[in-house]
């Protein structure tokens, strides 16, 4: 059975930075898409980066590109979301989801729908 715990969500100003992490369990942790999604009040939830844990396939929301890093540590089954230069808009419940044994790495993109297994999410608020 799949499950991912999310941590290190928390209330920064803006400008500030987080990590998040997601620990993982119940699965090859090295053969499957993993990624960072995000829902902001009243909105829908939406992409924000992901990866593919077999190797260096990476993608990232045009919003996030150049202040958020996704990275994986295999050996502690965990993966990591380094948020800096953090801004109001940043703010939502931030979700771990993972997509185990995907066809190929081209699948580890950030369509919602590749994903069936999910966090419960949390929460980060960036105040101006």
């Amino acid at each position: 059975q799949v499950q991912l715990v999310e941590s290190g969500g928390g209330s920064v100003q803006a400008g500030g930075s987080l990590r998040l992490s997601c620990a993982a369990s119940g699965y090859t942790f090295s053969r499957a898409c993993m990624g960072w999604f995000r829902q902001a009040p009243g909105k829908g939830r939406e992409g924000v980066a992901t990866i593919y844990t077999g190797g260096d396939s990476t993608y990232y929301a045009d919003s996030v590109k150049g202040r958020f890093t996704i990275s994986q540590d295999n050996s502690k089954n965990t993966l990591y979301l380094q948020m800096n230069n953090l801004k109001p808009e940043d703010t939502a419940m931030y979700y771990c989801a993972a997509f185990v044994f995907p066809y190929s790495r081209s699948w580890c993109n950030l369509v919602i729908s590749h994903y069936k297994s999910w966090g419960q999410g949390t929460q980060v608020t960036v105040s101006s």
